[in-house]
């Protein structure tokens, strides 16, 4: 347990120190990286996919997306770490697909929300497909403290609402299918047959 909360918080710390070096250099120089984010239906805006999550609008942007992916990266590693990585991975990359294929054209999309958003969404659904103690127990925690994420789906101007939509849905499927895996109850057969030769 102690090693994987040093390397979850190794993991969350290194991706925030990276997007706050983002966003200060775009002040030091006075640039802005925003025609590096995800815009939808132009080949160029492919490469958003990849560099989106990194680039916000302004600091209010980044610091409100902040602690949320502190906390539930945290969770995420320290519940699932088999398949944290490759859940925030496919999160990432299946987001940004939908969102270029989805959302209209004209305008960047960029920020990290689309990811917050996929990994609350797995949490969430974990509890709900695999229907264990824990991953229940931590999918209600998660939706007492984000529920109010849900207006993020209301379209509104100037906000990614299909980010944050496609987020949620990439990170319920990766939950379906990943349902089986790393779940408490793969360790319940041992024990039980250890009951049964202990009492014989």
């Amino acid at each position: 347990m102690g090693s994987s909360f040093a390397k979850s918080f190794v993991y969350t710390n290194l991706l925030i120190i990276i997007l706050w070096i983002v966003k200060f250099i775009e002040v030091l120089f006075g640039v802005s990286f925003a025609e590096y984010g995800i815009l939808p239906h132009e080949y160029i805006g492919l490469r958003g996919i990849i560099f989106s999550p990194f680039i916000h609008g302004d600091f209010m942007h980044l610091l409100s997306n902040t602690i949320p992916c502190f906390v539930l990266m945290i969770v995420l590693f320290n519940t699932y770490e088999k398949v944290a990585l490759p859940v925030i991975v496919t999160i990432h990359l299946g987001s940004g697909l939908l969102v270029w294929l989805l959302a209209p054209a004209g305008g960047a999309h960029i920020g990290i929300s689309a990811i917050i958003y996929g990994m609350a969404g797995f949490l969430v659904g974990s509890g709900v497909f695999r229907r264990d103690r824990q991953s229940t127990a931590i999918a209600i925690v998660v939706a007492m403290l984000y529920g109010g994420m849900i207006t993020g789906f209301v379209p509104q101007t100037g906000i990614s609402w299909q980010g944050h939509l496609a987020g949620a849905v990439v990170g319920l499927v990766c939950a379906y299918i990943l349902r089986h895996v790393n779940r408490v109850e793969d360790h319940l057969p041992i024990e039980e047959e250890r009951h049964f030769f202990d009492q014989n």
